[in-house]
């Protein structure tokens, strides 16, 4: 899992999961609430060699909701006690069933438009007016 490696390879494509991912792109995938659900395994060595490698690409792929869709996947912060596993900028592209979210060079707020875009449409607007308390209001 050496990035160096990783990104020695053109074309080379990096498909990743995530358990929550906040309106900023900030990916959590091992831990969440506290609770361990997995080691962290290559996500952010295979992420930072993608932008090594001539036409790289890193995608976090996962489902808009858990829990039999009762909790939003994407979220306006992550949860108390959960850990980051990816930074916001590392973080290039989030895919669910809803669509794609290209995060790269794009402000917070363009960011919080493009991750609502893709969220279950059942939380689209509680997440955004979340969103707005935390980040915009003064």
């Amino acid at each position: 899992n050496n990035p160096w490696v990783i990104g020695q390879n053109d074309n080379m494509v990096s498909i990743n999961s995530a358990l929550q991912v906040d309106v900023l792109g900030q990916v959590a995938a091992d831990q969440i609430n506290g609770r361990q659900f997995s080691g962290v395994g290559g996500q952010v060595d295979f992420i930072r060699g993608i932008r090594l490698s001539k036409n790289g690409r890193s995608i976090i792929a996962m489902p808009s909701t858990a829990a039999k869709g009762t909790i939003s996947r994407i979220v306006p912060a992550l949860s108390r006690g959960t850990a980051v596993t990816t930074s916001r900028n590392e973080v290039s592209c989030i895919v669910t069933e809803y669509g794609i979210a290209m995060l790269e060079g794009k402000t917070n707020l363009e960011r919080l438009d493009a991750l609502v875009a893709i969220s279950h449409p059942d939380f689209r607007d509680e997440i955004r007016e979340e969103a707005m308390k935390l980040y915009y209001s003064a």
